[in-house]
């Protein structure tokens, strides 16, 4: 059965040293496991609790108690955060990995309120932290289906690339006959305006804060409106190409001397005319 590598910063250590590094650090016992179940759930009440300050009402009634249970928080996190420096193998590589600033940048807003009021509320960014439920449920395994998203995101780029250059052609002109058709006295006054009321139509959010009245400005939302469908659908069907191609284990790379595409993720020479694809050396 296969194991979980440990992070490069976990190492079994004599002492309280090495004690404080298997609890922490280690994902593969009880210990480890149960410390990570708790830091999740004490990282999911810090968040509401930054959440249910920012409500007006409970703040009235129940301010007091939150930002004590803030800076609860604040100190239970800053203490766990110097217990990873003083436990890890390399403090520095901890402190500089992905996990390390994060875990820092969790502490950093309380203590900066202090000098700026309002800043608390940046500490919704531990919220982050519960990406440690990773190594809790041992979802490491479906890195590889993460990876496969990845490279199609990164292959629909050029195609996706080109369709946000149209929808923007697409909307500004569209914003420009809405101006011309409406005027300022519908609510167009602009330009730019007349392409903030295109998008939202475009996209179908349709806020309702700015429409048409004109009949042939209704008539052209309407057209918009059912244009809106048909685009929404265009970047899921793009990238769904690419994760298709991946999973036969075919990829969209097209050959710059006869334009054949669809060739597999080890082919060296084009299929149709057998120049060799761009990217293989």
């Amino acid at each position: 059965m296969l194991r979980t590598v440990p992070p490069p910063h976990y190492a079994r250590m004599p002492g309280l040293k090495g004690w404080l590094n298997e609890v922490i650090f280690g994902v593969d016992t009880r210990l480890g496991r149960n410390f990570d179940v708790g830091l999740i759930i004490v990282i999911v009440a810090s968040v509401l609790a930054v959440m249910l300050e920012s409500v007006s009402e409970i703040r009235a009634g129940y301010g007091g108690l939150l930002y004590g249970l803030e800076w609860a928080f604040t100190i239970l996190f800053t203490i766990e955060y110097v217990l990873r420096l003083y436990c890890a193998k390399s403090p520095a590589r901890y402190a500089s990995s992905f996990y390390g600033v994060i875990d820092l940048l969790a502490v950093i807003p309380t203590y900066l309120s202090v000098l700026v009021p309002g800043a608390q509320f940046l500490l919704v960014v531990r919220l982050i932290r519960i990406l440690r439920v990773f190594r809790v449920l041992k979802l490491a395994k479906y890195l590889f289906e993460a990876h496969q998203l990845k490279e199609a995101l990164i292959a629909s780029r050029p195609k996706i690339t080109i369709f946000l250059f149209a929808v923007l052609s697409l909307v500004t002109i569209l914003g420009s006959l809405m101006y011309f058709i409406e005027g300022a006295e519908h609510g167009f006054t602009s330009i730019p305006r007349g392409v903030y009321w295109a998008i939202v139509t475009l996209t179908t959010v349709g806020y309702g804060d700015i429409s048409p009245q004109t009949p042939l400005g209704q008539t052209l939302a309407a057209v918009v409106m059912i244009m809106g469908y048909g685009i929404i659908a265009v970047p899921t069907g793009i990238v769904t190409a690419e994760l298709t191609l991946m999973g036969s284990g075919m990829r969209a790379r097209v050959c710059a001397a006869c334009g054949a595409g669809e060739h597999r993720t080890d082919a060296v020479f084009c299929r149709r005319c057998g120049v060799r694809l761009e990217g293989d050396g």
